[in-house]
């Protein structure tokens, strides 16, 4: 069984990059989409924040249903990746902004049936090295993320409709995975759940449970905004005369940078525990945020430096938050308890995503950064706090 489970690893990565490729293959052909509907400001990151939205309220609904933890994770995994590939293909019809938008919606609802449960099942599996398989799984998900960017810097000619095509198809291949590779480990939780909304009354009112949450909180102000603006970002910069090279591909090794940073996360989560990690790693991504405006006129080579260190940085922390939550909360809620904390974490996603380019437009793209540093060091005054509990002592094997 102990091998098993590396082999299960293996494929719930392979399958979540595959699924995930869906998130920002609208924003991989952003100029294109703007071009092709005449789209403005808002419009244009509502085709980025209408994946958010949607994940919110699945995750939300999700959680107020209990179904991560009354239904078999594994097929809920599988019809959601299924349903995501099918609304990414969507946008092939070129509906128009209103239809696009929505297809992004359903998007979104979609990951919210693939992201949580995930990290529970991964969780079955793993009872001593959570914080690395889990640090894995969301290396997974931000190498997913960031694969448009990669299929389109790699072709920056290809038709957008070819990028738009690859996610879609990646992640209905991603709904077989799930439904005949993955199962429940030798852990599992259990399924006494039931639909009560007094279950997320519950969730609220564990103090520990909501530290963990308020430093995902402040870890998502600043996440999914400089990944969904960072190309504007670049494009923005190049034009002062920095050169930045290939622009998409430069953004593919920013967010995937974050890959082997999950997994330098996870190993330092179980040996200095959960608190240490993330506070540590906010505080390197603020400081960034902080920083990389002064980058801005180069020279080139250490824009890039900082903005890989950032990357790396940005969601090095990510995965210990859920797994901060797997060992804090009931057994019988795990699901609930995770759909929860990320639904209103994405929710928050949508406020910096939409209010970003609305700033540029106010003091220009330079400085735009600075909005998400408050987030990070927030997350990171909260983890901190979080360890003085005598709570904290179920984390890590007691690391905290």
């Amino acid at each position: 069984m102990r091998g098993n489970r590396w082999a299960f690893l293996v494929l719930a990565c392979l399958a979540l990059v595959l699924s995930l490729s869906t998130w920002f293959s609208a924003t991989a052909v952003m100029p294109e989409l703007v071009r092709l509907w005449g789209l403005g400001p808002s419009e244009a990151a509502w085709l980025t924040n209408g994946v958010q939205a949607g994940f919110v309220v699945g995750a939300l609904a999700s959680s107020a249903l209990a179904l991560p933890d009354r239904l078999h994770p594994n097929r809920l995994m599988a019809a959601a990746a299924a349903l995501a590939g099918l609304a990414t293909l969507v946008l092939l019809l070129e509906p128009g902004p209103a239809a696009a938008i929505a297809a992004r919606v359903v998007t979104g609802a979609a990951l919210a049936g693939v992201y949580p449960p995930a990290i529970r099942l991964m969780a079955t599996w793993f009872q001593r090295g959570r914080g690395l398989a889990l640090g894995c799984l969301i290396g997974a998900l931000t190498l997913g993320s960031a694969l448009p960017h990669l299929v389109r810097g790699l072709g920056e000619t290809l038709d957008w409709r070819l990028v738009v095509a690859a996610a879609g198809l990646f992640s209905l291949s991603s709904a077989l995975l799930f439904g005949l590779a993955l199962r429940e480990g030798p852990h599992p939780f259990g399924r006494a759940a039931r639909v009560d909304l007094r279950q997320t009354l519950s969730i609220l009112r564990n103090r520990p449970v909501m530290a963990a949450n308020l430093g995902y909180f402040g870890h998502m102000w600043e996440l999914y905004a400089m990944w969904g603006w960072f190309l504007a970002w670049a494009r923005a910069a190049s034009e002062t005369g920095v050169g930045l090279g290939n622009l998409s591909l430069l953004t593919f090794a920013v967010v995937a940078a974050g890959a082997p940073g999950c997994v330098l996360g996870g190993i330092l989560s179980d040996r200095i525990g959960r608190c240490r990690t993330t506070a540590l790693a906010m505080g390197i991504s603020g400081s960034c945020a902080l920083a990389i405006g002064l980058a801005w006129s180069g020279p080139a080579w250490f824009l890039v430096a900082l903005a890989l260190v950032w990357g790396l940085a940005v969601v090095a922390d990510s995965a210990q938050f859920s797994a901060a939550v797997t060992e804090l909360s009931p057994p019988h809620l795990v699901g609930s308890a995770l759909a929860f904390q990320m639904g209103t974490g994405f929710a928050l996603t949508i406020a910096t995503i939409w209010a970003l380019p609305l700033l540029a437009d106010l003091v220009g793209w330079r400085w735009v950064f600075l909005a998400l540093a408050p987030g990070p060091f927030l997350g990171a005054w909260s983890m901190l706090a979080l360890r003085r509990m005598p709570e904290a002592r179920r984390m890590a094997h007691g690391m905290r």
